[in-house]
C-alpha cells in the first residue's frame, strides 16, 4: 500500500492515527533541530515534521538529501500543529515522520511549481507535465472534467444517446482547411480528420437515433489565436422531428444547468434572441457582448452634405456614445485613432465629439459642423454632459467591424467586461449565403446542409443573397459558444443548394452522394448544434485563452513543443505511402 490517505484529507479529527502518505516534495525548511516538508498530491498539501533526537537519525539523514519534486512515501502519526495555517484544509495538523522512502528522485525543475511561477509560456508548454502539477492549471482541468460530467448528466436525462463517429473520413471542400491523412492501403488517396461530425450525425438521424450527442475531437487547419487550436473539442448534438425553438429551448436548458451547478448562477428568464441583422446594426458583430450598452448610432441623415468628404463619400456613418469620457486627453484620443488604424481593424480614421461637463461641444470636425449640428448629434446619441462620442465612416461592413473593435476596446479601458458577469443570448436568422467577390460565387455562411427559412425558399432562384438561414448561435459575453441549424432533409432543396454553391451534379454526388442517397430512404426533419467545449470551459474559468484549459495544447504556430510535433517522417514511411516531399521555394 503506497498510501492510506491523500495529502488533502487529514484533519484534527485524525490526530493520533498512524498514516501513510505519498506525493511530491513542494518545499523543505531545515531549521537545524527541526525539518519541515510540504508534501503535495493533486488533493492538497500536508506538512511533515522531523525533530532531532525524536525522529530516527536515518530518516533525518535521508530528508537532508531531498530536493523539490522528489517522490516520497512517508509513514507517521497525525499530530496537532502548534502554528496552524487556516489557508489549508490540512492546516491544523502535521505528520510526525517515523519512516521515509524516496520512491523517485527528481532533477531541479526548470521553473518553480507554484501558483505564481517564474516560467514563461513556451518553457511551461515544453514541460507541460510539470506545469500540470500547478494548482491553477490542475484546477482548470478539474473544471473541464466537471463540465463534461454535468453535460452528460443533463443530456442523458433528455434521452440523448452518446454515439462515437469516425475520425478518419472524407475530405470536403467547404469550410476551413482539412487535415489530411494518406492511406497506405489505398495509394494516392487520403482520409481527412473531421472538422465536425456533421454528415455522420445527419446519417444517425436517418438511422432513427432521434437524439444524438458526443463530446468529440474536431480538427481544422487554420491560423491560430487565443480561442483556436488545430484540434479542439465540441459538444456535438442532433435531434429529429424538431423545429428551431425545440433546439434553442433544449440547449438553453443545458447552458442554464451548467451555470447553476458550476457557477451557482440561476438564469430565470429566457435568454434574449436577436436577429443577425439587428446584431450587426447595433453592435457591428454577430457575437455581441451585451454586458454593457454602447450600441451603434447611425448619423447618415445628419452628417452628410456638409462638405466633409470622408462623410459625404461614406456608405455608413456610425458611432458610439462612451459615458463619462469627455475628459479623454488629446493623447488618449490619438491613441484610439492609432488603434482603429491597425491592419487587423483597417479603419482610416476616427472622429470624436466631446460633450464637456460645462455643456460645451467640441469635435475634431468643427471646421465642417456647427455647434447646432453637434447638438443634434448629441440628441441622437442620447448623450449627456461628460460623454464622449466616437464616430467612424466608410463601407458598411468594414465600418461596422472597426467600430465593433473600438467598442470592445473602450469596454476594456473602462473595465466593463467583468468575467464574473454573464450575458447570454441567441443570435438567429443569419444569411444563408455570403458572396465572395474574388471567387465570384456564393459560399454557405454555415455549411451546405443548413436549411433556408421556409418563407424565403422562393428567393433561392431569384435573390439567393437575401435568403435567411434557419440557423442560430449561442453567444455569451461576446464569445460564440456554439452554433447550429435546422438541416435540409429534402433532396430537391439540397440539390438546389449545391447548385447555388457551384457544385455540378457530379461533384455533389462525388462529395456528398452517401448523404443524398440516405435521404432517399426516409430522412426525418432534423437539426442540431455544436457547442465549443473548450470555449465554454474557458468562459466558466474566466479566461480568454482555451489553451489554459487543454491538457496538452499546441502553441500559436500549431506545434506541440513538448513532444516536438509535427515532425518529419522517414523516407521508408514516405515510400510506403507513395509520397514525395517537394521543397518549398522561398
Amino acid at each position: 500500500m503506497y498510501r492510506t490517505h491523500t495529502c488533502g484529507e487529514l484533519t484534527l479529527s485524525s490526530a493520533g492515527k498512524q498514516v501513510i502518505l505519498s506525493g511530491w516534495v513542494q518545499r523543505i525548511r531545515d531549521k537545524g533541530g527541526l525539518i519541515w516538508i510540504d508534501l503535495r498530491d493533486r488533493y492538497g498539501i500536508t506538512q511533515l515534521i522531523m525533530e532531532e533526537g525524536k525522529t530516527p537519525q536515518e530518516v533525518i539523514n535521508e530528508a537532508k538529501k531531498l530536493g523539490r519534486e522528489f517522490v516520497l512515501q512517508v509513514t507517521g502519526t497525525v499530530i496537532e500543529r502548534s502554528s496552524k495555517n487556516p489557508k489549508l484544509p490540512t492546516g491544523e495538523i502535521e505528520i510526525f515522520i517515523e519512516k521515509l522512502t524516496v520512491l523517485n528522485p527528481a532533477k531541479l525543475p526548470p521553473f518553480t511549481i507554484e501558483d505564481q511561477t517564474d516560467g514563461g509560456d513556451e518553457l511551461r508548454m515544453k514541460y507541460r507535465y510539470l506545469d500540470l502539477r500547478r494548482n491553477p492549471v490542475k484546477n482548470n482541468l478539474l473544471l473541464r472534467h466537471r463540465i463534461a460530467i454535468e453535460t452528460r448528466n443533463y443530456l442523458d436525462k433528455q434521452h440523448f444517446v452518446e454515439i462515437e463517429t469516425p475520425v478518419l473520413m472524407k475530405s470536403t471542400p467547404e469550410g476551413a482547411r482539412d487535415f489530411v491523412v494518406p492511406s497506405r492501403m489505398n495509394p494516392g488517396e487520403f482520409y481527412a480528420l473531421p472538422q465536425s461530425p456533421q454528415t455522420f450525425k445527419q446519417l444517425l438521424m436517418v438511422a432513427g437515433f432521434d437524439r444524438y450527442y458526443q463530446i468529440v475531437k474536431c480538427f481544422r487547419d487554420e491560423d491560430l489565436r487565443a480561442d483556436r487550436q488545430p484540434e479542439f473539442t465540441q459538444i456535438d448534438c442532433e435531434m429529429s422531428f424538431v423545429e428551431q425553438n425545440d433546439i434553442l429551448n433544449t440547449f438553453e436548458g443545458l447552458a442554464k444547468h451548467l451555470f447553476r451547478v458550476i457557477k451557482k448562477i440561476d438564469f430565470i428568464e429566457p435568454f434574449p434572441r436577436m436577429s443577425y441583422a439587428e446584431a450587426m446594426k447595433k453592435y457591428g458583430s454577430d457575437k455581441p457582448d451585451i454586458r454593457f450598452w454602447m450600441t451603434f448610432v447611425e448619423l447618415n441623415h445628419l452628417a452628410k452634405g456638409h462638405g466633409f468628404k470622408v462623410f459625404d463619400d461614406a456608405e455608413l456613418i456610425v458611432g458610439i456614445n462612451v459615458s463619462g469620457c469627455a475628459d479623454y486627453t488629446r493623447k488618449q484620443l490619438d491613441q484610439l485613432t492609432e488603434f482603429v488604424k491597425k491592419p487587423q481593424i483597417g479603419a482610416s480614421g476616427l472622429v470624436y465629439v466631446r460633450f464637456s461637463t460645462d455643456g460645451s461641444l467640441k469635435s475634431s470636425v468643427d471646421k465642417f459642423f456647427s455647434t447646432d449640428d453637434l447638438k443634434l448629434w448629441a440628441e441622437t446619441f442620447n448623450a449627456s454632459q461628460g460623454d464622449l462620442m466616437l464616430i467612424m465612416a466608410g463601407n458598411t461592413t468594414a465600418t461596422q467591424k472597426a467600430l465593433s473593435a473600438l467598442r470592445l476596446e473602450m469596454a476594456e479601458q473602462l473595465h466593463l467586461r467583468n468575467p464574473e458577469i454573464f450575458a447570454p443570448l441567441w443570435v438567429i436568422d443569419f444569411p444563408l449565403l455570403e458572396w465572395d467577390e474574388e471567387a465570384g460565387r456564393f459560399f454557405a455562411m454555415h455549411h451546405p446542409f443548413t436549411s433556408p427559412k421556409i418563407s424565403d425558399i422562393e428567393k433561392l432562384d431569384s435573390n439567393p443573397g437575401e435568403v435567411r438561414a434557419n440557423a442560430y448561435d449561442l453567444v455569451i459575453n461576446g464569445v460564440e459558444i456554439g452554433g447550429g441549424s435546422i438541416r435540409i432533409h429534402n433532396k430537391t432543396v439540397q440539390a438546389k443548394m449545391f447548385h447555388i454553391l457551384g457544385f455540378t451534379p457530379e461533384e455533389a454526388q462525388n462529395q456528398f452522394g452517401f448523404l443524398m442517397n440516405a435521404f432517399e430512404y426516409g430522412a426525418p426533419p432534423h437539426g442540431g448544434i455544436a457547442l465549443g467545449f473548450d470555449r465554454l470551459v474557458s468562459l466558466f474559468g474566466g479566461s480568454d485563452s482555451i489553451r489554459d484549459f487543454i491538457a496538452f495544447p499546441k502553441n500559436n504556430a500549431g506545434r506541440d513543443v513538448m513532444i516536438d510535433a509535427p515532425s518529419a517522417i522517414t523516407q521508408l514511411q514516405l515510400n510506403e505511402l507513395g509520397l514525395k516531399i517537394q521543397q518549398k521555394n522561398n
